[in-house]
This record gives structure tokens, sequence and C-alpha cells, in this order.
């Protein structure tokens, strides 16, 4: 009897605001709501009103002996037992969540559940935040805009098809800023992608070695280059490893969205950085120019480049060779411009081929002497 007192003398009285978690006696998902034993003289009473964080589901589930979770709204009275709610006990907790998260620099998750012209409104951790336009990833400013501009109410109801995909749709979110007294709970989906992104490439690089081949896409194209994801990081492939011939633009050899394969050049584990090649999966032009040349053959060539001892002639895309200025005309010649240009078409005859040198030997004169002798 000495211990039922003491403990009797030991209970609190439920207070507006404490959290309490109580034992289902009963369950119902309709107007009587959940009724729990928290401890006292009289249970403890979930209006249907204040559960709605659980879905019907949630609540069917629900088994006597079950603990929830919740919130006095309302104490004890002679007349009846205290009103308690599941939704602002999940909120509360919550928040404490989100705080903890802010405070150990961790991602959490959110639903979003509408937009507005600043952004996205979300649900995380029972609690209702927002992501501002600049901080969202997976939502371009022109479909955020769209559907905040989307119907609501009876008009969405007869217009479903403007409804937002988005919405329902969960994210992985950064904690920027917590006000619990303005219930204020700011959020980047910006930072928690670009953390994600970072992680991922960071174990990349550790599994990555130079010279092997990796499957990648094609996700942005510049003046210098185009980058391949490899599955959740960037590697650069220079505009001098895209191929052996000479590329003007990036866009001529490939497009933003392709898959390809791709050699792994150098990884900089300290600066984080992937350099990749395209052309090096190909055999380098010079090292099977034998194959495709022989002394004496006639090709054709376009001028490149004149120099005071000849002209430059490239044969094919990667390979080039000399004219040398004897080699132009039959006659004496001062210089290469009394009798090219650079661009002008000509067929040459090869006079050496040295691939170890990366050297071809040309002749314009002994291509087509007829055309360098007329019959008087």
């Amino acid at each position: 009897m000495g211990e039922l007192l003491d403990s009797v003398e030991d209970m609190k009285p439920l207070r507006r605001g404490d959290i309490v978690e109580g034992i289902v006696m009963r369950a119902d998902s309709g107007a009587e709501g959940i009724l729990l034993n928290v401890g006292h003289k009289a249970e403890g009473h979930v209006p249907s009103n204040e559960m709605r964080s659980m879905s019907p589901e949630d609540v069917a589930q629900l088994s006597v002996g079950d603990t929830v979770l919740a919130m006095v709204i309302r104490g004890e009275t002679d007349e009846g037992s205290a009103i308690l709610s599941v939704d602002r006990a999940a909120g509360e907790v919550g928040w404490k969540t989100l705080q903890d998260a802010l405070d150990a620099n961790e991602r959490v998750e959110g639903t979003i559940i509408g937009f507005n012209r600043g952004g996205a409104i979300v649900m995380t951790e029972n609690v209702q935040g927002f992501v501002p336009m600049s901080q969202l990833a997976s939502v371009s400013r022109e479909r955020a805009r769209n559907a905040a501009q989307a119907p609501s109410g009876d008009r969405a109801e007869q217009q479903p098809e403007q409804e937002s995909p988005d919405i329902g749709r969960t994210i992985e979110l950064k904690v920027l800023e917590l006000n619990r007294g303005r219930n204020r709970a700011i959020l980047s989906e910006r930072q928690a992608t670009q953390e994600v992104r970072e992680e991922r490439k960071a174990k990349l690089i550790d599994e990555l070695t130079e010279g092997e081949v990796r499957r990648g896409r094609v996700t942005g194209i510049s003046t210098f280059g185009a980058f391949i994801d490899l599955g959740g990081a960037d590697g650069l492939i220079h505009i001098s490893e895209l191929s052996w011939s000479n590329v003007n633009s990036p866009g001529d050899v490939v497009k933003a969205g392709q898959e390809l394969d791709v050699m792994v050049l150098r990884v900089d584990a300290e600066q984080k950085k992937i350099a990749l090649s395209l052309k090096r999966l190909q055999p380098e032009p010079w090292e099977t120019v034998e194959e495709r040349y022989a002394v004496g053959d006639v090709v054709d060539g376009v001028v490149t480049k004149l120099t005071d001892f000849g002209a430059f002639a490239r044969v094919e895309d990667a390979v080039e060779g000399l004219i040398h200025i004897s080699e132009l005309a039959p006659r004496i010649v001062n210089h290469p411009r009394e009798v090219v240009k650079e661009g002008d078409a000509v067929r040459l005859k090869v006079l050496r081929i040295e691939p170890e040198r990366r050297r071809l030997g040309l002749s314009l004169k002994q291509a087509d002497p007829e055309e360098f002798y007329t019959e008087p």
C-alpha cells in the first residue's frame, strides 16, 4: 500500500504542452479517435482531428498495448479525460529532429506538398517547411512557377491534368534555418544534392584506376571539353582528348545525354578531379598509317599552313605531311605562296613515311606532272 501511495504522490498532473507516451486501449480512425492509458486517473483521448498525420492504414494497424506519442492540449478535469494530439506531438518531435539535423549538419527527407511563387512547400519530420526557388535542384524554375499557378480547390478537381507531377515526390534536404517561435523552417535541396554528389565523387575517386574504361553519360558541353557522369561524379574530357582529329567544337563529337565509353587518364584525389579520354579508345592514326598509305601513292590533301621551307598538307583528319619547297613545282620557288595558299585542295604523291617520327614527305610536282608541263 505504501508503494502504491508513493507512486500516486510522484504522479505529476498532465499539463498543456507535455509530451506523453500512452498505451493504446482503443483505436478508431472514425470520430472516436484513440483512447490512451497515460498512467493517470482518467484515460487520454486523441480526437480524430488531432491524428491527421496518421493514415487510416496506420490507425488500423494499431493494437491494444501499442504505445503512441501524444501532446497534452487539455489536462485532466473532474468532468473528463485529458485531450491529446498525435499531430502536435509529431510536430514537436519533428522540430527537435530538424534541430538535431541542423546541429549535426545532416540531411533529412521531405515530401513536396505544394508550390508558391517563392518555391516549394515540403513536409519533413511532420513539420511544414519551405524550399526557396534558388534552393531547388530537381525542379526547374519554370516547372515550379507553373505548379504555383496551377488551380487549387474546386478548380483543381475540374482540371486535374494541370496538377504538378512533382507533388508527392520525396527529396533530400539540408536544414538552413529554424525558428520554432515563428514556425519557420527553411531548407535546401540544392545543398543536399551537392553534398550527395560530393560523397559519391569521393567514393568513385577511391575506386577509379588510371587506364580503365568506364561507361558514362554526357551531362554538359563547354568550349573546352565535355563533362561525363560516371555514376554520381563528373569527369572531364578535354577538347584535345575527344578525337585524334582536330576538333573545332566538342559539340561536333558528342551530344548531351549521349552514353559512351571513356578511358580514365588521371585521377586527382586531392583536387577531386577526373580526367577522361575518348580518343584513347581508338588507335592512334600514326600507328597504323602504313596500313593506309605506301610510298608512291597519290592522295588528296588540303594545304593547312605555309612556311618559308614548304607547305603542310592534311591527308586525313589527324595526319599531316610536309611538301618541301623543292617539291612544290619544277621551277625555282622563292616562297610557297607563289604556288599554293591555305585551304587549297591538292593532289599529292607520298615520298616518305616515318610513323615513329610522325612525318610524311609529300610532293605536289610529282603527283601530276602534266599540270606543270604543257605541249608547246
